[in-house]
């Protein structure tokens, strides 16, 4: 393990302690709690090879959860493919903005419809359909790979039947309503991409992370094609830059919708607004 840790300790990997027991626990089959209680156990050849091309391919700046191939997320254990953007704790706050909305919907309409877009892994679709057992979800993405990332992982976390993978470009091949459209599109504006740390840059598809010239591409495309795809009384919940809270509102206005609550993360920032259609008293 100390082994490990010193290889990882360089200025790029935040911390190398917990990463090098993710992985020497991950490849041996040993928890913290036997690695204590058993310091002198040995790993096996096997392990120990697996273990050296874990930390080289770290150290090449691959993030830990693409080695193993899998994160948790919002406690579900998710596949991740190279065309599925790897997600992260920032976008559970989304999760949790719209299970309120999800559960009422439920006790009112006996049902909920989501619609995801971009889903990449399902996470966000997954995530409220394991919390709502009457909510459905559609998870739209334009990535084959993507969607197959996504049953698959409806699959494993027992959501299958609740969960329908769709490829469309954005609203292209929608043609039903739903009570709720979520996603976390690209919202990066395209100047600053190769500039992100590598293990973002280089490893997330970039068509996940590429917002545009301004990052704002996707929630005009949103805001636009949502009304014909929006059941009446539906919110549309959208994760969002840091400081993009008021250009990402005005996008959404000027399309005839309202902002009903905006909710900032754990580390104090922006993350996630939520918006309805605009009620004539809103004029």
């Amino acid at each position: 393990m100390r082994f490990a840790r010193s290889r990882l300790t360089v200025p790029y990997i935040d911390d190398p302690a917990l990463e090098a027991r993710m992985i020497v626990e991950h490849f041996s089959g040993a928890s913290r709690a036997e690695a204590i209680s058993s310091p002198n156990r040995l790993i096996p050849a096997e392990a120990l090879a697996a273990i050296d091309a874990a930390l080289r391919r770290r150290l090449a700046h691959e993030p830990v959860h693409r080695i193993f191939g899998h994160r948790e997320f919002y406690g579900l254990d998710l596949l991740l493919s190279p065309e599925t953007l790897e997600p992260r704790p920032d976008t559970e706050t989304l999760v949790e903005t719209m299970l309120p909305v999800i559960s009422e919907t439920v006790a009112r309409k006996g049902e909920c419809r989501i619609l995801d877009l971009g889903t990449g892994t399902g996470a966000i679709a997954l995530a409220l359909l394991s919390e709502v057992e009457r909510a459905l979800a559609t998870g739209v993405d334009i990535s084959e790979d993507a969607l197959e990332t996504a049953a698959l992982n409806a699959g494993r976390v027992g959501l299958g039947e609740r969960f329908t993978p769709l490829r469309s470009d954005w609203f292209a091949n929608i043609f039903e309503r739903f009570d709720a459209i979520v996603s976390n599109p690209p919202y990066i504006p395209a100047k600053h991409i190769d500039n992100l740390q590598a293990d973002v840059r280089d490893f997330d598809p970039r068509r996940a992370l590429d917002g545009g010239e301004d990052g704002l591409d996707a929630y005009r495309l949103i805001s636009e094609g949502a009304h014909r795809c929006l059941a009446a009384g539906g919110t549309i919940g959208v994760e969002i830059g840091y400081d993009q809270k008021d250009a990402v509102t005005g996008i959404f206005q000027r399309a005839g919708y309202r902002l009903i609550k905006a909710v900032r993360d754990i580390a104090g920032n922006d993350r996630v607004l939520m918006f309805q259609e605009s009620r004539p008293e809103d004029a």
